[in-house]
């Protein structure tokens, strides 16, 4: 085994479940991705990207509209042909398919068959995090989300981000990927990505295979 630090996780789960914030703090963790004496750029990417229209938090790869299907799709192919060519490095990604299918189920009632996208995830070594929280501290988590969203419209219903959870975590029960469900509800970031570096290190998920 090399020691080259080479991790690849996708961070999944309802909103208010702080993967952007654990996702920086993941890049720049120095058991996940080695010590750095300076900052610098490495891969950190998110299917929630609304790149499939312009206008802001327009469709993009999670909550494509059934004409946007094809487009979607080939988007899952060529970030998953990207990764296979550069399965050498680290790679964090911010919401993947399990919102993908979460989104699409619950808005048109189309489940997805990722299995062909997990099985080429899981050969090069991608691990799976769900990120949850109890149902109670998601108004918390609301009201602090407030202060700082371009979009506080989103965050209406805590119901709706209730019922996703439980949707996510049925979905990541089918997955094929290593998992772990990590309970943010204190909002502890530092110890979250701590235990998602433990976790990493006992699955041998941060070295190539």
């Amino acid at each position: 085994m090399s020691g080259k630090l080479c991790p690849k996780i996708i961070l999944e789960g309802t909103r208010l479940t702080l993967k952007t914030e654990l996702a920086f703090a993941l890049n720049e963790h120095p058991r996940v991705v080695g010590p750095r004496k300076y900052r610098y750029h490495s891969p950190l990417i998110s299917a929630e990207w609304c790149a499939f229209s312009n206008v802001p938090w327009g469709q993009g790869l999670i909550n494509f509209e059934p004409q946007q299907e094809e487009l979607a799709m080939e988007t899952y192919r060529t970030w998953m042909h990207l990764f296979e060519l550069q399965r050498y490095y680290s790679w964090i990604v911010d919401r993947f398919h399990l919102s993908t299918r979460a989104y699409q189920l619950a808005s048109y009632g189309k489940d997805y068959d990722f299995r062909w996208l997990e099985e080429r995830l899981a050969a090069i070594g991608f691990h799976l995090v769900l990120c949850v929280r109890s149902p109670e501290s998601f108004e918390q988590a609301r009201e602090a989300r407030l202060k700082v969203s371009g979009n506080p419209s989103q965050y209406k219903d805590v119901q709706v981000f209730i019922q996703e959870q439980e949707l996510v975590r049925r979905l990541s029960q089918e997955s094929l990927l290593p998992t772990l469900v990590l309970d943010i509800s204190d909002n502890h970031i530092d110890r979250a990505a701590n235990a998602i570096a433990d976790w990493m290190t006992q699955t041998g998920g941060l070295w190539a295979r």
